[in-house]
């Protein structure tokens, strides 16, 4: 049944995705698969550094630090980024498997979808190894996703969600600025109360997404009454999903004259073209990944069942705190207090409020009598200073002790000819965290889709009327299903779709989920 909430309509869309290549191949015959100071409340904390893949430099992450790329995160996005176009042939043999484990996501009676079949040789196959990384990410988050789900009266199964969505990395960026283990979207991610600013972006959180994440989907799955079609709206948007569904003829549209309802109504859907192809293979990839995740041995994979459960300490600090105090009280490296908190752009916590800064399981109250014992002053790595008439970045360095480049990077408003009077400077004092952190990001950024109509003009080919509509030839012959060979004809109409960049200043929101009917949003 759909909910029907008041409110603006607004478009949505969670993960924000990875864009399609050109032109999705056609592959071969899938290969065989293997055999056989107060102690504060807070969510647990994420799992070591060593077990996730940063954002990847030149990839658009608004203010997401992409200053720890790694050869791990180029691995997980080349698997990742070949899912939106790693597609089944037009049609494959039915191969059914032996499978008797149990679900909490309809999965029995999907099982023998071609799709599914073609997935899970390709994880199972040329994505083995990359699978395996993310089923080991996946240990220390999958307990407290499952719970979160089930609070929400969710399917625990819903977690695999994740690994098809960043390989369970927390600090993953897509090309279209989808961020973190759930991909979420600024927009989006804000809607359900996750703080995007130049110091905190909480998306990087695994826990407070992973509530995000809980959250969305629970109002997707009661707006569609099936899993599967508020997965599919989870990655295109909940507006394209019943727009597709409306045309279709489902019993919810003006002339339905469909049969198919629940579950069913997504794989009708996903046998036209009324969705692209990463959502039509998206349940798809989700099911074969719950396949795999249950019976890991019979597909060549295995599973650490003895994973520490999160600590859930941490200790409430000022505003302007440093990660690396923390670190020393805590007898730990920066690095090692960092993973726990990832969502820290900055590690140091955002100014003007006490801020929750989870620490090794057992250390809370140690740490938090260790911080209290301190004299204000030492327990800060910046400072507040605000710009009098005729002072500048020089001379307020000089009076700080502080480098003009370190205030000119922690600061965009000092990076002009002068600083206006007024302007509050945030100061790195007496801290060790790389200067690199220190910089102040730019402000987030999200991407919007523009589509519009282009008339082929006489005399004009394929790159003619690309370079005139601004896109690459092959982005325009894959959006509008060309053959390499085809022939434009004077006044053909193409759909040209492009993605541009939109920066907000906005650090933060309190507004509540609304309405999801007649949303809209772009693929992941």
């Amino acid at each position: 049944m759909k909910r029907w909430l008041p409110g603006t309509m607004i478009c949505l869309v969670a993960c924000g995705g990875r864009l399609p290549v050109a032109a999705a191949p056609q592959p071969a015959t899938p290969a065989p698969r293997p055999a056989g100071p107060a102690v504060a409340e807070a969510d647990p904390p994420p799992p070591a550094l060593a077990m996730r893949a940063p954002a990847t430099p030149g990839r658009d992450s608004g203010a997401v630090s992409s200053r720890l790329a790694t050869p791990d995160s180029a691995a997980d996005d080349s698997t990742l980024d070949s899912l939106a176009v790693e597609a089944p042939a037009a049609s494959l043999p039915d191969l059914p498997i032996d499978a008797h484990p149990t679900w909490d996501l309809n999965v029995a009676d999907f099982i023998d979808q071609p799709r599914v079949q073609y997935y899970l040789d390709y994880f199972s196959g040329r994505a083995h190894d990359r699978f395996q990384i993310w089923l080991d990410r996946m240990e220390p988050f999958e307990a407290y996703a499952r719970a979160q789900f089930a609070a929400r009266q969710l399917p625990g199964d819903f977690v695999y969600l994740a690994l098809i969505e960043s390989g369970f990395s927390p600090e993953a960026v897509s090309r279209a600025s989808a961020v973190g283990m759930w991909q979420f979207m600024l927009g989006t991610g804000r809607l359900y109360g996750l703080r995007i600013d130049t110091w905190v972006d909480e998306r990087l959180d695994p826990l407070r997404s992973t509530d995000a994440a809980a959250h969305h989907l629970e109002d997707l799955t009661e707006h569609f009454g099936s899993h599967y079609l508020a997965a599919a709206a989870y990655n295109a948007g909940a507006g394209r999903v019943d727009r597709g569904l409306e045309r279709l003829g489902t019993p919810d549209s003006a002339d339905g004259d469909s049969t198919d309802t629940g579950d069913d109504a997504f794989f009708s859907l996903a046998d036209t073209r009324l969705l692209r192809d990463e959502t039509r293979n998206y349940v798809p990839q989700l099911i074969a990944a719950a396949i795999i995740a249950k019976e890991p041995v019979k597909y060549g994979f295995t599973r650490d069942s003895n994973v520490t459960p999160f600590s859930q300490d941490a200790v409430l600090v000022d505003g302007g705190t440093g990660l690396d105090l923390i670190a020393r009280l805590a007898d730990t490296t920066l690095e090692a207090i960092h993973q726990l908190n990832p969502a820290l752009l900055r590690m140091i916590t955002p100014p003007g409020t006490s801020y929750p800064v989870r620490v090794p399981a057992g250390s809370a109250d140690r740490i938090a009598a260790a911080y209290d014992s301190l004299p204000p002053d030492d327990r800060h790595a910046i400072v507040e200073h605000e710009v009098k008439p005729g002072e500048s970045v020089t001379s307020i360095a000089r009076k700080y002790n502080v480098a003009a480049t370190l205030i000119r990077s922690a600061n965009r408003s000092a990076r002009g000819r002068s600083v206006a009077p007024g302007t509050v400077l945030y100061l790195p004092v007496a801290t060790t965290i790389p200067a690199e952190y220190l910089r102040e990001p730019d402000p987030p950024r999200t991407t919007r889709t523009v589509v519009r109509t282009v008339v082929v003009r006489s005399g004009e080919g394929l790159d003619a009327v690309a370079r005139r509509a601004g896109v690459t030839p092959a982005r325009l012959r894959s959006e509008n299903k060309l053959s390499a060979h085809a022939v434009l004809r004077p006044g053909q109409k193409l759909v040209v779709r492009r993605t541009i960049v939109v920066t907000t200043h906005r650090s933060t929101t309190s507004r509540k989920p609304v309405a999801r009917s007649g949303t809209t949003g772009s693929t992941r």
